[in-house]
C-alpha cells in the first residue's frame, strides 16, 4: 500500500532562517509556499528529490516534545566523503563518516532549530540492500 516516503514536516522558530539552511546547504529546492488568507507566509514546502519534499511550518514549537518520538531525519548521497566536505564548504558542521551498524556509512549535523539530520550512504553489504531495488 505505501510506496515511499511523501515528505517530512518540521515546525521551526525562523522560516527564512530554515529554508535557507535547507535551500543553501542541502540543495534541496523551493516547491511552493503556504500563504494565509492576510497574504502572510507561514510554511514552506522544499523538493528533495524524486517524489520526497520538506515542509517547514512557521511559529515557536508547541511544548516540548516527548523524548523518545522525533530521533531524525536521513537523506540518503551516493558519496558520504564528497557530501561531508560539500557541506563542510558550506561552513555547516558536520561529524565525521563512520561505518554504522546497519553497515552503510553515515555523517550527522543539525539544522538552525537543532533537528537532527543523518546523511546516510548504503554500501553493498547494508542491511537495507534486499529492498534498494525493489519497486
Amino acid at each position: 500500500m505505501i510506496s515511499a516516503l511523501a515528505h517530512v514536516c518540521f515546525r521551526v522558530r525562523d522560516l527564512g532562517v530554515a529554508e535557507a539552511f535547507y535551500r543553501d546547504k542541502l540543495g534541496f529546492a523551493h516547491a511552493f509556499d503556504f500563504v494565509n488568507e492576510n497574504g502572510e507566509r507561514y510554511g514552506v514546502y522544499l523538493h528533495i528529490a524524486g517524489r520526497a519534499f520538506l515542509e517547514l511550518f512557521t511559529g515557536a514549537p508547541e511544548g516540548e516534545v516527548p523524548e523518545g518520538r522525533y530521533m531524525h531525519l536521513c537523506l540518503e548521497v551516493p558519496d558520504l566523503s564528497a557530501a561531508v566536505a560539500d557541506l563542510r564548504a558550506k561552513s555547516v558542521e558536520v561529524t565525521d563518516p563512520h561505518f554504522g551498524s546497519d553497515y552503510s556509512w553515515q555523517s550527522w549535523l543539525a539544522d538552525p532549530d537543532g533537528n537532527r539530520i543523518e546523511v546516510h550512504c548504503y554500501t553493498q553489504d547494508s542491511l537495507q540492500a534486499p529492498w534498494l531495488d525493489a519497486e
